[in-house]
C-alpha cells in the first residue's frame, strides 16, 4: 500500500497506542526486574524490552533493543503459531542485534485474528552461559567457541509447549543452571504478558488503524530528528577517531576506530573506513550486518545533544524512524566492525562504546565543540570462587562513571550507560557473597578539569572474606575520556588490589582469574568524564565548592584550574584571590595553544608522540 493510500492515524488513537507502548515496554521490564534470578539481570538490571511491528520496525524509543531480523529470517512469519517462543544469542547470527554471547534474546510474536502482527522482544546479559571462564567473558579469548554455548534462533516454545531439550542444554553448559533457567522463564512469561498487552490494543482499536499509528510514530521522529537535530549540522565533511587501548592477546597498542561523517541534503554519511584490523583477541564487534541497522539506532542518540535544552532532549525518542536517516558504509571483512567468524566478541563494549564517543567527536568538530566532552565506557568488575556453604559464586557488576562535561553544565556523576542499570547495593553483596564493601563513593579528581568539569566516576573498595579470583572487563585503564575545547582528559580505570599495603599492585583492565586472598581489599576506581572549556576559566567559586564537597583536591584545584584554596577560620575552604589571579596569569602566559581535544597522557605513551592532537581552540 502506499504512503498515500494507507489509512490515516486519528490524532486521538495516535496518543493512546503511543502511551500503550511506553507502558508495555515498561510493564515487561518491571515483571523481568521482580521476577528473574540472577543478580546481572535483577540487581544490576543489564537488560532491555523492545516492541517491533510486523516489518520488525523497532516502535518504542525509551532504550535500544535488539532485533527481530534473524527470526523472521529463520521463522517466516506466515509460519508462526500462537504460543511460539524464539530465542537466539548467536552475535553472527543476529544481524548486529547481539554484540556478545552472553546477551541471550527472547522473542514473542503478537497476534491478531491468527496474524502476527507485532513483536515483544528482551534481551539481557546473563550471568554465565559456559565458556571458559566464569562470567563466560574470557578476556583471552581468540575464537567465539571460549566464550560459551552459541544458540542460533530456534524456538524455545511451539505452540505453547517448553522445548525442554534445549532449555536443558542451555542450563547444563552454566555454572549458574538455576538461574539461568529462571531468567529465561522470567523472560519469556514478560514477553507474553507483552504480547497480551498488545493484542488487546489490536482488538480495541482494529489492525488498521493501530499500524497507521506505527507509521506516524515513526513518520514524526525521522521528521523531528531531521529538522531539530541533523540540520543542526553544516554540510561538509568531518573526520575523527578514537581506539581501544587492549584486547587481552597482544600487547597495549591502539586498535583504531576511524569515521568520516558526510551531512548532506538533510542525511548523514558514516563511513568506517580507516578502522584496523579485527583484533585477535575479544574486542571485536559485529556490526555490519543488515545495513547496520542496529548501529544506526544505537548512534542516533548522540544527536539529541543537538537540541536546544536538555529537556527537548529528554523528550526525543530514539525508534527506527532515525533509520532512513543515516548510511553506514562498513570497510571489507576483516576489521573490528567487519569481524569474521569465529572471531571472539565478548568485550566488544570496547568498541561498540567507544563508536559513542566518536560520533560526538566527529560532530564536534562540525558544531565547534557545542556537544558533551567524551564520558564513561562499561566495565564489568567482579569475583567469584566457593563460599562458605561450599558451593560456587559469581558476584559481578557493571560499574559506571562520569559523563563529559557540557557547555552549559557539569557533567553527572555515575551515570550509566545502559539506562536504568544500576551497581549492586552493598547489603545484597555483603548478603549473597563472601565479600564486605567497606567504601562507595564518588572518586575525587577522576573528572577531566574544564571551565565545566567532567563528571566523576565510583570509588569503591570490596574486603573479601574468602580466598577468591578477581575479574575484570574494562577499557579506557590507560586511555583517557577526552576533553573538549581545552578541557583536559578525565583520569583512567584503575584496579588497586591491597592499596598502600605491602602487596600492593595495579591490574590491568582485561583479568580473567586474579588470585586475591582472604582479608585483601580491592579498590575500584572507574574513570571520570571529560572536561568541557578551559579550566582557567572555571568560576573560583566553584572550584572552592568541589573542594569542600570532596569532588576535587586541593592539590588538582591549583594544579588543574589555578585556584588556590585556603581554610578560613572554621576551616572551610575558601579561595584566596589575590593569590589565584597571579597563579593564574603565570600560568596562561607560560602555556601555549590550547588542543580541541585532549586525550590525556595514556594516549600520547601509546602513540609515540608527544602531541595528543593537530586541532586547537580558535
Amino acid at each position: 500500500m502506499t504512503a498515500g493510500a494507507r489509512e490515516a492515524s486519528d490524532p486521538i488513537v495516535l496518543q493512546i497506542v503511543e502511551g500503550a507502548l511506553a507502558s508495555v515496554e515498561a510493564e515487561v521490564e518491571a515483571a523481568i526486574e521482580r521476577t528473574s534470578r540472577s543478580p546481572m539481570i535483577r540487581e544490576a538490571r543489564d537488560f532491555r524490552a523492545g516492541i517491533h511491528d510486523r516489518r520488525c520496525r523497532k516502535l518504542t524509543g525509551r532504550s535500544y533493543s535488539a532485533l527481530v531480523q534473524p527470526i523472521v529470517r529463520d521463522f517466516p512469519i506466515d509460519a508462526m503459531r500462537p504460543g511460539d517462543v524464539f530465542f537466539h544469542n548467536d552475535v553472527y547470527g543476529s544481524e548486529g542485534g547481539i554484540g556478545h554471547l552472553p546477551d541471550l534474546c527472547v522473542t514473542v510474536p503478537v497476534f491478531d485474528e491468527g496474524t502476527v502482527v507485532a513483536f515483544v522482544q528482551v534481551f539481557g546479559h546473563h550471568d554465565d552461559i559456559g565458556g571458559a571462564v566464569p562470567g563466560s567473558m574470557p578476556s583471552h579469548a581468540v575464537s567465539a567457541y571460549q566464550e560459551g554455548i552459541i544458540v542460533p534462533p530456534v524456538r524455545l516454545y511451539q505452540a505453547g509447549h517448553a522445548n525442554e531439550d534445549v532449555i536443558r542444554i542451555m542450563t547444563r553448559n552454566s555454572r549458574l543452571p538455576d538461574s539461568l533457567r529462571g531468567d529465561l522463564d522470567s523472560e519469556v512469561a514478560a514477553c507474553r504478558m507483552g504480547a497480551g498487552r498488545l493484542a488487546d490494543l489490536f482488538r480495541r482499536y482494529g489492525r488498521a488503524q493501530v499500524e497507521a499509528c506505527f507509521d506516524a510514530i515513526l513518520e514524526r521522529t525521522t521528521e523531528t530528528f531531521r529538522r531539530e537535530l541533523v540540520s543542526r549540522i553544516p554540510d561538509g565533511t568531518y573526520v575523527w577517531e578514537d581506539y581501544a587501548e587492549h584486547d587481552g592477546v597482544d600487547p597495549p597498542r591502539l586498535h583504531t576506530q576511524r569515521m568520516t561523517l558526510t551531512k548532506t541534503e538533510g542525511r548523514l554519511v558514516i563511513d568506517f573506513a580507516g578502522t584496523s584490523a579485527q583484533a585477535k583477541g575479544p574486542i571485536n564487534h559485529a556490526g555490519n550486518y543488515a545495513d547496520g541497522v542496529f548501529l544506526k539506532k544505537w548512534l542516533a542518540p548522540i544527536l539529541r545533544n543537538l537540541a536546544d535544552t536538555p529537556e527537548r532532549m529528554a523528550e526525543l525518542d530514539v525508534n527506527e524512524g532515525v533509520v532512513p536517516l543515516i548510511e553506514l558504509r562498513f570497510p571489507p571483512p576483516g576489521t573490528l566492525l567487519t569481524p569474521v567468524f569465529p572471531a571472539p566478541t565478548n568485550a566488544r563494549t570496547f568498541v561498540i562504546l567507544r563508536l559513542l564517543g566518536i560520533l560526538a567527536g566527529v560532530i564536534a568538530k562540525a558544531v565547534d565543540g557545542r556537544i558533551p566532552a567524551d564520558q564513561e565506557t562499561i566495565r564489568y568488575t567482579g569475583f567469584h570462587g566457593v563460599d562458605d556453604e561450599g558451593e560456587f559464586y559469581l558476584m559481578r557488576e557493571v560499574l559506571g562513571g562520569g559523563s563529559g562535561g557540557r557547555w552549559y553544565a557539569d557533567g553527572s556523576d555515575t551515570v550509566h550507560v545502559v539506562p536504568d542499570s544500576k551497581n549492586l547495593p552493598a547489603e545484597f553483596t555483603e548478603t549473597r557473597f563472601p565479600l564486605r564493601v567497606e567504601r562507595l563513593a564518588l572518586a575525587a579528581d577522576s573528572g577531566g578539569p574544564g571551565y565545566r568539569r567532567g563528571g566523576l566516576g565510583y570509588l569503591k573498595e570490596f574486603r573479601v572474606l574468602r580466598d577468591s579470583s578477581f575479574l575484570c572487563v574494562a577499557d579506557r585503564a590507560i586511555l583517557s575520556c577526552w576533553g573538549l575545547r581545552g578541557g583536559k582528559a578525565s583520569a583512567p580505570f584503575r584496579v588497586t588490589v591491597d592499596p598502600g599495603g605491602p602487596n600492593e599492585r595495579v591490574l590491568p583492565g582485561l583479568v580473567d582469574d586474579e588470585p586475591i586472598a582472604a582479608g585483601t581489599l580491592v579498590r575500584v576506581e572507574t574513570t571520570g568524564g571529560g572536561g568541557w572549556g578551559d579550566p582557567l576559566e572555571r568560576e573560583p567559586e566553584l572550584v572552592a565548592l568541589d573542594v569542600l564537597e570532596g569532588k576535587v583536591s586541593r592539590r588538582a584545584a591549583r594544579e588543574d584550574y589555578g585556584v588556590v584554596v585556603v581554610s578560613d577560620a572554621e576551616g572551610e575552604p575558601r579561595v584566596d584571590s589575590a593569590a589565584t589571579a597571579e597563579l593564574r596569569h603565570r600560568v596562561r602566559a607560560a602555556r601555549g595553544a590550547q588542543a580541541f581535544f585532549d586525550r590525556g597522557p595514556g594516549y600520547r605513551t601509546l602513540a609515540g608522540t608527544d602531541h595528543a592532537d593537530v586541532d586547537f581552540v580558535s
